[in-house]
């Protein structure tokens, strides 16, 4: 038998966002933990204390004892693994399960009778047990629910949040049975102080992951929707959502660029699956609809309010300030700032792009762009404030004004500075 709960030898695979901070509390807990990952730049990087997302400190790294492993090799003598690779989706919106299959692949071969496979990655209810499974068994000869236990998992990570750490949201687990669930317990209760919430299958787990961002998905869809409405009648979104809010029930959402390695992905996985049922889905699709259109339409009202003051487009400057999917992170996964820089370059306009967290040749290699390091003073024809980075709100509205030449336009996408400060926001 294998060894029983916190006894595991652990393995994470995939140590980005999701998998890195786990990997390093698992550890820190005294688990015996090795973090896997194929890109041996980033191992590297690791093993002298340098996290390349900023997500974990090089002190944590240190101390935690985390082994850092690039050779599937070091894999041999793991009990239980994690896996946290992404799940992102195709050019044409259908889910992409290759990563999984990888990491499945991948442990296959180090897989002994008793070994725990557990999922952390979002998918549509049935991956864990329809396609990893599979995978699983026919690459480690072994049988699927006797000597391979399933379990999953989903993660809850928000990057560039403090506040809301692994430690601190309460974790949702799942497995085959209930003795695998309490071996799943053991692993994540010294790390989760907020406390574990025991789902009553895998498939409600996978399912309650998926729908978390579904959700809030839509709410953005449709205050993004109100704003496309109340451009056209000429009214401010913020100040209507303001009254509006003075009522009790009212929900605080706000129009902005839906983008990121969830919530602009996640309603795909759903989506994906209920119309393998037979079953289309018309409110989830419609919400992704009015959300993928976001920067196209950012795009044209500054075009419209650049047109209005009678610039050229061809020879109009653009300062388009942050790329990240958020702010105050340097995740640029499935980011819709892209999408505004697409449509101005559609319209013969060259944006400069600025943003003190990316990694500029992550950015030139993935969307082809190559961000400036510093902006210039005076010789904007119009600046779009596009991720409410720190940086940014702590230089406030006139500074960045100063950036754009008089009478510059400033759009302002998350209304950080309120009306009187900027000439354009959602």
């Amino acid at each position: 038998m294998a060894k029983q709960g916190n006894q595991d030898r652990i393995a994470v695979l995939g140590l980005g966002y999701v998998g890195l901070p786990l990997a390093v509390a698992l550890a820190r807990a005294g688990l015996d933990t090795v973090g896997f990952d194929t890109d041996s730049t980033h191992i590297a990087a690791l093993r002298q204390g340098h996290d390349r997302n900023g997500e974990v400190s090089g002190a944590s790294l240190r101390a935690a004892g985390t082994r850092f492993a690039d050779d599937p090799a070091d894999l041999e003598g793991c009990t239980a693994f994690i896996i946290a690779v992404p799940t992102p989706i195709t050019d044409a919106k259908t889910p992409d399960l290759e990563p999984l299959r990888a990491a499945c692949r991948t442990i296959a071969p180090y897989l002994h009778k008793d070994a725990m496979v557990v999922v952390e990655s979002t998918v549509y209810p049935g991956v864990t047990e329809d396609v990893c499974g599979p995978v699983l068994a026919a690459l480690s000869g072994l049988v699927l629910y006797d000597d391979i236990k399933l379990a999953y998992s989903p993660e809850r990570v928000n990057p560039g949040d403090a506040e809301h750490s692994l430690q601190d949201v309460v974790k949702i687990i799942s497995a085959q049975d209930e003795d695998t669930l309490d071996r799943v317990e053991a692993i994540y209760a010294p790390v989760v102080k907020a406390g574990l919430h025991r789902a009553g299958s895998i498939m409600t787990a996978e399912a309650a992951k998926v729908i978390e961002n579904t959700q809030r998905d839509l709410n953005i869809a449709l205050v993004n929707e109100f704003s496309l409405i109340f451009s056209r009648l000429g009214l401010d979104t913020l100040e209507v959502l303001e009254a509006a809010g003075t009522k009790w029930n009212f929900l605080p959402f706000r129009p902005g660029l839906v983008g990121g390695h969830c919530i602009g992905v996640d309603p795909y996985y759903l989506t994906y699956r209920a119309e393998q049922l037979g079953y289309r889905p018309e409110v989830i699709l419609a919400g992704r609809r009015i959300n993928d259109q976001m920067g196209k339409h950012v795009s044209h009202e500054l075009i419209k309010a650049l047109l209005a003051r009678g610039a050229n487009l061809a020879q109009a400057r653009v300062l388009v300030m942050g790329f990240t999917f958020k702010e105050n992170c340097a995740d640029t996964r499935n980011t819709r700032v892209a999408d505004i820089v697409t449509e101005l370059e559609a319209y013969s306009m060259r944006p400069d792009v600025y943003d003190p967290w990316v990694d500029a040749d992550s950015i030139a290699h993935e969307y082809g762009i190559t961000p400036i390091a510093t902006p210039e003073t005076g010789v904007y024809d119009a600046i779009i404030v596009a991720v409410a980075h720190k940086e940014f709100t702590d230089m406030g509205a006139a500074a960045i004004r100063a950036l754009g030449k008089p009478g510059a336009v400033l759009y302002d996408i998350k209304g950080i500075f309120g009306k009187s400060g900027a000439d354009l926001r959602l």
